[in-house]
């Protein structure tokens, strides 16, 4: 199959010979070699993302439990497509994770690519640590998380 099914999607954007994920803040990015497709998500580390410094022991931990529950992200694929563990690392300030899709079909990567990319923006949410002031494109997240939909813009406790 060819990239046809992620120049075609409405969510996509074609960048610098990958597709651009457009529904998150973080750099969500697929390249396509035949039937592999390399599913990559770049993140802020906890202390690149937080105003104050945090302490190693924290971040530490922090990146293990990204990192574990990122294992996860399989299910929310909702399709009938293999995905490994991803791969996650921390390259000085950045988080990297990447999965290598194998054999699906376009149009199913495509979806799921983007299923596996906005998981990992949400795990990352989910784990963000409370009682921290985060730069923007964390903050928004936070404060997007925290609005309720009743549409009146009331704000909810931090997520968890």
């Amino acid at each position: 199959m060819t990239d046809d099914a992620f120049a075609t999607h409405d969510a996509y954007e074609s960048s610098e010979g990958e597709y651009a994920l457009t529904t998150t803040p973080f750099d969500g990015r697929v390249a396509v070699d035949g039937d592999e497709y390399r599913v990559t998500v770049t993140m802020p580390t906890l202390d690149a993302a937080a105003e104050e410094p945090v302490e190693d022991v924290l971040e530490n931990g922090w990146f293990e439990t990204l990192s574990l529950r990122l294992e996860d992200a399989e299910g929310a694929t909702r399709g009938d497509i293999d995905v490994p563990d991803p791969t996650v690392k921390q390259v000085g300030e950045e988080v990297r994770v990447e999965w290598v899709l194998v054999r699906a079909d376009g149009t199913r990567a495509a979806e799921a690519a983007k299923a596996l990319i906005e998981y990992a923006e949400g795990t990352y949410v989910e784990g963000i640590v409370p009682g921290y002031s985060y730069h923007s494109p964390v903050a928004d997240l936070i404060a997007s998380a925290r609005t309720e939909g009743d549409g009146e813009g009331e704000r909810g406790p931090m997520p968890l």
